[in-house]
Order: structure tokens, then sequence, then C-alpha cells
């Protein structure tokens, strides 16, 4: 029974074991081959009905839910502004990325309208915006210039390059529609929970690394220098050496304007997020760049005059194309890092809007919409599409809705590529490289987690740091897959060597905490209460083993010491070298210390079973002075409660070494060591319950070393066995 009284609580309740709560409170059964059997032939039958289907459907449909409930008067004009803005940063996002996959920037178009049309009948998320993503522009961009390096030969006449071009764009396409494959199957076999196994200090690590091989990637456009591709081991040294040995060959003009455009976006950027609760919209920034760099590109034909690297735009609709197996083969390891990076991205971002604006978003369905985004980009020569933070921020932060607002920012991007984007012809690729760099800022700026980090969970900043420099010096793909083993390692680590404590009653009440963190603690006499925090399994037995060990004490080597003793005062008893006096054991003669070595040398097995002790004329007090060459470990120690609240499984190996634990405890009762029937085997529902028992049983209240604690009591209610109750 459970009473208030103020801002306390009275338990009035009997002592509980495990076993006498079953007894008093029936437990539910369940007959697991009936249920099996039961819930087969339901869900066969559920299977086939309406509503089963009506269920499938709305799942793999999100649209036919959301849709028919859509405001169109409340809504309708936010979604419109907020599509044409995101519409305008995807545009010129899609141009900028297409520089990381090494392909054609025209290209980077397909990727942010396809997987758009598709995300807006099967995503589930209102607020993202599907299309390029710079960590995944880049690891795509790995695979193709892998499969079709950079022409070695010098031989760059324009047929050379649009072939090399077309290649690219289809090692592109291929990997693509691969990794769209991958994310499909894994949306199908329900297998949305693998992004757990990417933790928030790992993707904030391997984004940062990345943004530091894009940073590099793109010194080549605004250096405009003929750097090839190392997509191995350690490429970022190799690009950083062929940048700094051809530094002298820069373009000056194409220098300029990058620092000048990067400088500007940084400026107009950083005004967008210290007054955004003061602007009606942000300021688009990359727009305005991009159409006065043209213009002037255009009108003082920089070209010509300046030899600068212009875009070389073609727009127009590809027609479908079917992926080449060829590449598949030799890219599955990439398609797979790619699938997975861009569903874990998307998703924590999806996760994110989705808590703020109190919506559900399903992790599966995100698998399946953005799996068949990628195999219908891929089919139109786009590439690799996820979410980009900083788009997404343009469409929830200038009032997007739903994904209505993700179907107009593709009819943008489609004006763009029919109608207008010819006029982008004369654009610089220097610019669309500090474009590209301008996005970064966020993604760079998480250098400052590395503290925070330290600070908060040493494992995690550890995490941060392997998993950022295997992806720098390894390359997007290795590294993301030592990043992840590191991790699974730490795991490991952490459940190796768990955190186990002794815990003491804090303010004389039920509640066991640390005895290290507080000074109001009281722990009975010879009671002690360990606690270990973690799955206990063949990796840690040994270390819980051992932690026991020290809290207590060595039950084997306890009995094996007693029983030497035992034996030797026997023999000393029959030499008359010992005599038995009222006040106990009296040495007649002068007798030899037996060191620890001698003693080992007996017969090691016989001093782990009992001895008979019926022939001793006197009951041995171990905790008295025994006669001289006889030493035996004290133990102050007769009950140790475990607390296995925490421990969520134990593995066979456990068992079999917690079996060996209490056959020792049940050799240790045999010989008489404990001084009343204390069964060490107890189960208890609670740490209280277990305590409360071992006092009952040792009868501690009597004690007069002990005070009573105070406790409130309810009107009526007698005041005995108040430290029981006050415990």
């Amino acid at each position: 029974m459970v009473e208030p009284v103020g801002n306390h609580y009275v338990v009035a309740r009997p002592v509980y074991s495990e076993n006498l709560f079953n007894e008093e409170h029936e437990k539910l059964g369940c007959d697991s081959a009936k249920l099996f059997t039961n819930s087969s032939v339901l869900l066969c039958l559920y299977s086939c009905s309406p509503q089963r289907v009506k269920k499938i459907a709305l799942g793999l449909f999100p649209i036919i839910s959301w849709l028919p409930a859509y405001r169109f008067r409340e809504w309708i004009l936010s979604d419109i502004v907020s599509g044409i803005n995101t519409g305008l940063v995807a545009v010129l996002q899609g141009l900028a990325f297409a520089l990381l996959v090494n392909v054609p920037p025209s290209y980077g178009l397909y990727a942010a309208f396809f997987p758009n049309l598709v995300y807006f009948i099967f995503g589930t998320s209102r607020h993202i915006s599907v299309g390029p993503f710079p960590v995944l522009s880049l690891m795509v961009g790995g695979a193709v210039t892998r499969l079709v390096p950079d022409d070695t030969a010098g031989n760059g006449t324009s047929t050379n390059i649009s072939a090399i071009n077309e290649e690219r764009v289809m090692v592109a396409a291929s990997v693509t529609f691969l990794s769209g494959i991958f994310q499909l199957l894994l949306g199908i076999l329900q297998f949305g929970f693998i992004v757990i196994y990417l933790s928030q200090s790992l993707i904030s690590g391997f984004t940062t690394a990345a943004a530091i091989h894009v940073l590099v990637s793109q010194l080549k456009f605004m250096l405009q220098l003929p750097v090839p591709g190392f997509n191995k081991p350690f490429g970022i040294v190799y690009t950083l050496e062929s940048v700094f040995s051809q530094i002298t060959k820069t373009n000056i003009a194409d220098l300029v304007t990058s620092l000048v455009v990067l400088l500007i976006v940084f400026v107009v950027k950083e005004v967008n997020d210290r007054y955004k609760a003061k602007l009606p919209t942000p300021i688009p920034i990359e727009l305005l760049m991009t159409v006065l760099a043209a213009l002037i590109s255009y009108f003082v034909n920089f070209e010509e005059k300046f030899n600068v690297a212009v875009s070389f735009l073609s727009f127009r609709f590809q027609a479908p194309v079917a992926p080449d197996v060829g590449v598949f083969q030799k890219c599955i390891g990439d398609s797979i890092s790619i699938a997975i990076v861009g569903f874990a991205v998307a998703f924590s971002v999806a996760k994110v809007y989705s808590i703020k604006h109190d919506y559900p978003v399903d992790s599966n369905q995100e698998l399946i919409a953005f799996g068949l985004g990628n195999i219908v980009g891929g089919s139109f020569k786009g590439f690799a599409s996820s979410t980009a933070l900083s788009r997404s921020g343009v469409q929830e932060s200038t009032g997007g809705k739903t994904q209505i607002a993700g179907i107009i920012s593709a009819v943008i991007v489609l004006i763009v590529i029919l109608a207008i984007g010819f006029l982008l012809a004369p654009l610089q690729k220097s610019v669309l490289a500090s474009l590209a760099l301008g996005n970064l800022k966020g993604m760079l700026m998480q250098f400052k987690e590395v503290g925070i980090l330290w600070r908060k969970d040493k494992y995690d900043c550890v995490i941060w740091v392997v998993t950022f420099l295997a992806a720098i010096f390894l390359g997007l793909d290795i590294g993301l897959a030592t990043a992840v083993a590191f991790q699974l390692l730490t795991v490991v680590i952490r459940s190796q060597f768990p955190s186990c404590t002794v815990l003491a009653n804090v303010g004389r009440s039920n509640i066991y905490r640390n005895r290290k963190d507080y000074t109001d603690i009281y722990e009975p006499e010879g009671v002690k209460i360990f606690r270990c925090s973690s799955p206990i399994f063949f990796a840690n037995i040994e270390f819980f083993r051992e932690k026991l060990i020290t809290v207590g004490f060595s039950p084997l080597r306890v009995l094996r010491k007693r029983n030497k003793a035992l034996r030797k005062i026997k023999k000393m008893l029959k030499k008359g070298e010992l005599q038995v006096t009222p006040k106990g054991l009296i040495c007649m003669a002068n007798h030899t210390h037996e060191s620890d070595e001698e003693l080992d040398n007996n017969r090691i097995e016989e001093l782990d079973q009992p001895t008979n002790v019926t022939d001793l004329p006197i009951q041995i007090n171990w905790g008295a002075d025994l006669p001289p060459g006889i030493t035996v470990p004290r133990v102050d120690i007769h009950s140790i409660v475990l607390d296995f609240s925490s421990v969520s499984f134990l593995d066979s190996s456990a068992m079999r070494v917690l079996q060996k634990v209490t056959g020792f405890l049940d050799k240790l009762e045999r010989c008489a060591f404990f001084d009343e029937e204390i069964k060490p085997s107890m189960f208890f529902l609670t740490i209280h319950d277990a305590v409360l028992h071992i006092l009952l049983k040792k009868d501690i209240a009597s004690s007069p070393k002990l005070k009573p604690a105070e406790v409130t009591l309810r009107p009526g209610q007698k005041a005995s066995r108040q430290l029981i109750d006050g415990i």
C-alpha cells in the first residue's frame, strides 16, 4: 500500500523474495506454440482483408493520406514562396555540386529535379529538400575518377573531353542507380534501423572530413589547374602536392573571382544567420552572385581575355538510359556507402523537423523513397541525391508546410532546364566552385564539437577524431567503413570493462547510490551491495569476477585456507601442541610458520572439499586470534547483494562462472562458513528487499551500535522496528 504524506510517500508491504512475490501474485502464462499458431492464422486472414490492403497502400504511398487533408487556403501561399526560394537554391547547388562529381554542371539539375518528383509521392517528411548533397556528390565523384581518370596524355581536344564526360556521366548514373537499388531493398526488408549504427559523433566527424575533401577538390577550379583525381588512400595528400607543385600556373582572374565571390557569400550568409528573425526571407546571395558573375563574364568576355574556364552548360532533357552492369561490379562498395550515408543524413534532418513540427516519419518508407528517387535519377543521368542542410533550412524557414513546396522547387528547376538555363552559359567554373564552398560553413563549424564531446563523453570525442582522420587520409569509402568498425569496437570495449560500483543506502530510505558520491550514507555491517551496469557475457565475465572479488573476497581462497587451518589444528591437538581451555586454544610448543608456498604443495583438490569438524572439541572462532603459525584471511562480510537491475542479458559463459561462484558459496555454507542459514543465491525484487532480508536475519535492529532512523508514520501506525522501516 502506498499513501502520500506531504511530499513523502509511505510504503507498507512484506519483504519480497522473487519466489514469495510469484507465490502471492499470479504471473501471466504464455504458450509460445499456441501464440505462434494463432498469430500465423490471424496474419494470414488479416493480410487478405481490405483493411490490410488499405494500410499497405497508405504506407507505400503517403501522398494518399496527406494530400486530401491539405489546407489549401492556409498553406498554398507559404508553400509557393518556400518552393520558389528552395528551387533557386537547388538550381545553384545542383550546378555547383556537379563539379564534385566531375561531370558537366548541367547534370546537377537532373539530380535536383527527378528525385524531388519521386519523393513528393513516396516521402514522409514535409520539410526536407531532396537533391544533391556535397558529401554524396564527392563520394560519387571518387568512383567516377577511379573508373574514368583524367586524360594524362595531354590530348585535350574537344572530342576527347566530350567522350570522357559522357563516360563519366554514365559511371555516375550507374553508381547512383545501384545505390538506389540498395536503398530500395533495405526499405522493403525493413532495415531502416541501420541508421542507429551511425552515431551523431560519427556522422559529424565524417561530414566534417568530407567538407575538407570538398574544399581541396575545388582548388583546381578556383586556380584553374590540371589536377588529376586521386581516389585512393592519402589521395588528399597527393592532390595538395599536385596543386602546390603547379601553383605558379594559377589563373589570376579565376583566383580573384573565386575569392571575391567566396567573401561576399560568407558575409551575406552571416547576415542571414544573425538577422534571420528580422528578415522576411534569407537574402538569395547565391542567385545574385550567379546572375552577376554570368553577366560580367559575358559582357567583359572573360573567356577570351583572361582564358578562364567556363561551364559550357547544355540544358536539355536526356533520354533515360539503362545502367552499365560493368560499373555495378566495380562499384558495389561505393554504392553501399553512398546508400547508407545518403539515408543517414537525410533521415537525421527529417527527424529534426518531424520533432519540431510534431509529425511522424517512417525510416523504412524514407529508404524506399530515396531508393526510387536515385533509381529514377540515375536512369536520367543524374547523380546521387539526399538532402542538403542549407537547402532544407531554406524550405523550412521560408514557410514550407508540406511536400508541395518540394514540387514547386522542382518546377523552378524544370524552368531553368528548358527555358532560361542557356543564359548561364558564360558562368565561370570558379564561381560554381566558390558557391559550393560557401555551403560548407555549417559542416566546417562542426570542429567546435570536439571540445564539447571531450567534456561530455570522451568515447564520442575519440570516435569523432578517428572518423575524421580515417575519412581524411583513407578516403570517404574506406574511412566510413573504418569509422563504423572503430565505433563498434568502442561498444565492445565499453561492455568489456563495465562500470561496477559499490552501493550504499542514502538518507536511510529505500534509495541506493554509489557510496563515493554521497556523505549521508548507511552501510549495514557485513553487507556489500555490488552493481554491474552492463550485460555480462564472455568478453567481460572475468573482469566482473575480478571486480566482485575486489569488493568482497575470494571464496575459494578462504575455503582452502580454512580447510588447511582445520587440518593443522587437528594435527596439533593430536600431538598435544594445542590445548583446549575455556579461553580458547593455547599453543603448548613453539611451531614454525608454514609458508603459503609450502601449503600450496598440498593436494589442492582435497582442500576444496568440506572438512569434518565433528571431532573437534571446540568451535573455531575465525574472527578471534588463531594459534601461532596459522594464518587465515579475515572476512568481515557475511552477505553480498548483486544488483543486476541494469544487466540486460547473461550468456552461457557468464552463467557458468556465476554457477562456479555459487558453488563456492555452497561449499562455504556446508563448512559452517556462515554463522546462520543465509542463502547467498536468493533473488529479490529490489536491493531494499535484499538488505531488509539480511537485516532481519542478522537481527541488526537490536544491535546497540546502530541508531534507529527517524521515519514518518501514518496515524495509528506502530513505531516498531524503526530501523528496518527507515532504511
